[in-house]
């Protein structure tokens, strides 16, 4: 076994899984990529990681500054434990719509915290832009550096390493990628990664049944969390996607509880809706084709909301 000198060499390489009792017969081979199995426990340690290095090699971070961002949780925790492992401060600005678990990780890694009220615990775009503008004001500061997620540029190369991880995996038998959408850049990363050896690689995007604004549907509040922000990300790259499918939150919980119940694969919501957009486009490819999408983090983020209390 190989050791890891740091806890940041410990990100990836995580284990793909074919999904066996939720799969309907005569459908696709569903694969689903273990992103829990990093070390915050979701998939945005791989960014964090990358554009936490872009920065400091651009010389935007400087030694002993403070990362200042806004997040529902997922780029926060990935973000405090980055910083953490190389010395920086951060200060994260959240909200209680996002999971008690997701909190208590960014200030366990010690992050400084500054929550934004919602309306009831819902997403939606006026919470987002209330996050964007009170992270925008703290930046301002001396020796404070805005992470800035949505415009971030470095992002999406986070994420190549994990579409090179899924080629090798299937041993390049990969027919479909599914992928639901917050910032964009786990979908424009792994999608570029694997396009770069099969160009006829077909691509979905997903998001909130309850939110469509990708597919021209009118904005709205779910509660499906670190995905389907209100508006366009300004990095939505829609000309690199083939379809782009929805369900609803209430779905999306179910899906969760199934997977966990019946295949034992422990996952936030998001990766419910993963799962019920794969299903679908297998069921239309057939037998004979593979098509994977991602459990973007641990179901353990999400143990105090109504995920895994329903039914």
């Amino acid at each position: 076994m190989n050791i890891a000198t740091n806890v940041l060499e410990a990100i990836g390489n995580t284990p793909l899984v074919q999904l066996q009792k939720v799969v309907p017969r005569g459908s696709a081979r569903v694969l689903v990529k273990l992103e829990g199995a990093n070390p915050t426990g979701n998939m945005k340690d791989r960014m964090a990681k990358a554009a936490i290095a872009a920065a400091e090699a651009s010389g935007r971070l400087q030694p002993g500054g403070t990362v200042v961002e806004y997040t529902g949780g997922s780029t926060g925790a990935s973000l405090a434990l980055v910083c953490a492992a190389k010395g920086y401060k951060l200060h994260i600005v959240t909200s209680d719509a996002f999971s008690e678990e997701k909190i208590g990780t960014m200030r366990a890694f010690g992050a400084q915290i500054t929550c934004i009220q919602s309306d009831n615990k819902k997403i939606t775009e006026k919470l987002v832009r209330d996050m964007i503008e009170a992270a925008r004001q703290i930046s301002q500061q001396p020796k404070h550096w805005w992470f800035d997620q949505l415009n971030n540029q470095d992002g999406p190369t986070g994420y190549h390493g994990l579409g090179e991880e899924i080629w090798e995996q299937t041993g390049g038998k990969v027919d479909a990628f599914v992928q639901s959408v917050g910032s964009a850049h786990s979908l424009n990363g792994v999608a570029k990664a694997l396009r770069a050896h099969k160009p006829d690689l077909y691509v979905a995007a997903v998001e909130p049944a309850e939110s469509a604004v990708l597919s021209g549907k009118p904005k709205g509040a779910h509660k499906i969390e670190g995905i389907g922000i209100g508006f366009i990300p300004p990095l939505w790259k829609p000309d690199q996607v083939n379809e782009i499918l929805s369900a609803t939150t209430e779905a999306s919980n179910h899906m969760c509880r199934r997977l966990a119940r019946e295949e034992g694969v422990f996952a936030g919501t998001s990766s419910g809706l993963n799962v019920i957009a794969a299903l679908r486009i297998a069921e239309r490819l057939g037998p004979d084709a593979t098509v994977v999408t991602l459990m973007i983090d641990s179901g353990l983020r999400y143990l105090s909301t109504e995920v895994y209390r329903g039914e």
